[in-house]
């Protein structure tokens, strides 16, 4: 909550509001400077309920049916990573909506609770009172889950409760902060995690970055691009109109690198190999980095060229 008398420390709130006949959580964030306090919102529509569908966020055919694959399994741990803003969270409320039935006892421990699920048991972080994601995975564990669902993974403490979770029968979903896939399996041995637990419980990492989505009622040719392959793509743009509100685009979609783990893959890790030799190895497995899923999207006519190339400027 916010203390409206208190503008001498940053703050985070939530409000919730009704408009035009829609539920809206609005998260505030405040920061005192020099001239005043800076506001930021963040808008969550809470009828936005059936967005929560793994079909609807991007995926081509074969990667979906990998996801729907991993919500399958019994145990084992399915990372998502991505910067503030890339739909981590959207996604993994995707794969527990997928799998949100009567016989599966689903918590999850989130910092905050995002997005309210019939179903499923959902707990709310809260530093002030010990409740930090590695207290209260400790106790999740405790309560029969069939999945947990842990908001991100901070440190080593939590990522270890995590793993011994996966490993004693419960499949965990969770976020890390890393710019592509590979880099996970670096930020979770920087953390102190011990080889052979990331071998034995990570079943994927799931990279992902959002790009805006030309409007299909002012879309026109935009000339032809060489993509990463090499290849002639031709390209796409939204002119601007009043659906769109001039801006050319209208929504937002993913785009992807997942790295599922194999043999190969275990070994180098176990071998403490560097990202980049873990990287080259999911190569030649397939997998196809954030950029070049993007360029699909392009040729698709779904996104503009200057969107992908935005998004991954570090590839």
């Amino acid at each position: 909550k916010l203390n409206i008398a208190e503008r001498r420390l940053p703050q985070d709130g939530r409000i919730k509001i009704k408009t035009m006949g829609r539920e809206v959580d609005l998260r505030v964030s405040t920061l005192p400077t020099l001239y005043g306090e800076s506001v930021v919102m963040r808008l969550l529509d809470r009828s936005a309920g059936d967005f929560y569908d793994l079909r609807r966020l991007g995926f081509d055919q074969h990667m979906l049916s990998r996801m729907e694959y991993y919500t399958s399994l019994p145990h084992g741990i399915f990372l998502v990573t991505g910067p503030t803003g890339s739909g981590k969270s959207t996604t993994l409320y995707s794969a527990l909506k997928r799998i949100n039935q009567s016989d599966k006892k689903i918590i999850t421990i989130e910092d905050p609770v995002e997005y309210q699920m019939d179903g499923i048991n959902q707990i709310h972080v809260n530093g002030q009172i010990g409740l930090t994601f590695a207290a209260g995975l400790r106790h999740i564990v405790r309560q029969d889950p069939d999945v947990i669902m842990v908001g991100e993974v901070r440190d080593r403490e939590t990522a270890d409760t995590a793993i011994r979770a996966a490993l004693t029968g419960h499949f965990v979903y969770s976020t890390l902060h890393t710019n592509d896939a590979p880099s996970a399996i670096t930020r979770l041995t920087d953390m102190g995690v011990e080889n052979y637990l990331i071998t034995s419980s990570l079943v994927s990492v799931l990279a992902q970055r959002l790009v805006r989505v030309i409007c299909q009622n002012c879309r026109e040719p935009a000339g032809q691009r060489v993509a990463p392959t090499g290849e002639t793509v031709n390209c796409w743009r939204g002119r601007g109109c009043d659906q769109c509100f001039g801006s050319g685009f209208t929504g937002r979609v993913g785009i992807f690198e997942m790295m599922e783990l194999n043999d190969e893959l275990r070994k180098l890790i176990m071998a403490n190999d560097d990202a980049a030799a873990i990287t080259a190895a999911a190569r030649r497995n397939g997998m196809r980095n954030l950029r070049e899923d993007g360029w699909l999207k392009v040729a698709a006519g779904v996104t503009t060229a200057d969107e992908v190339m935005r998004v991954t400027q570090e590839f």
